[in-house]
């Protein structure tokens, strides 16, 4: 008796899937983050916090710029960040003396190293930001505070709110580094 040959049923071919396109990812994760609640609002006046809690300075119309008054906005915000910085030294130090521990395991005693080294390399870069803070006050002490050392320019209220240490104006800075990528 011949073998009757059993009729497979076959699957319609499935319809290949396009690739993901990139577009359509932000497209839709724009979508997403549309939908979530917005940040507050940052109230301006009285109330906004910036760096160290003071106010951001308000020109008044004809103002001349690096007036007395803006030197000491800039010298109380220089002078404020220099004592956080010292107070986080001095807690470095106090507590490297309350950690110094001899530990057993040479896993503990690894990981008390690095975590030292961690320390003292954050210390040691904010030990840098001090000297360009000390630098700032004494250019606004003769009177240089505010200005592009490149080209002489004013860097700017905001610029010097963003970054009091600042000592190029944006498009010096800029320029800078355009030239230190090229030379990477």
């Amino acid at each position: 008796m011949p073998v009757a040959k059993s009729a497979k049923k076959t699957k319609p071919a499935a319809k290949a899937k396009p690739p993901v396109r990139l577009k359509a990812v932000a497209t839709k994760a724009r979508k997403e983050t549309s939908k979530a609640k917005p940040a507050p609002a940052v109230k301006t006046g009285s109330s906004q916090a910036t760096l160290l809690g003071f106010k951001p300075y308000h020109e008044k119309k004809g103002e001349a710029y690096m007036n007395d008054k803006q030197a000491l906005h800039f010298r109380s915000i220089l002078q404020a960040w220099k004592k956080q910085l010292m107070e986080e030294v001095d807690r470095t130090v106090h507590h490297m003396q309350d950690e110094a521990a001899n530990y057993p395991d040479p896993n503990d005693r690894a990981t008390q190293e690095e975590e030292i080294t961690m320390e003292l390399r954050t210390r040691d870069r904010e030990r840098k930001l001090i000297k360009k803070i000390d630098e700032a006050l004494v250019k606004l002490e003769l009177s240089d505070y505010g200005y592009c050392e490149e080209c002489g320019v004013e860097i700017g209220i905001r610029r010097l709110e963003a970054r009091p240490t600042a000592t190029q104006c944006i498009d010096c800075k800029t320029l800078d580094e355009i030239r230190e990528k090229q030379m990477a």
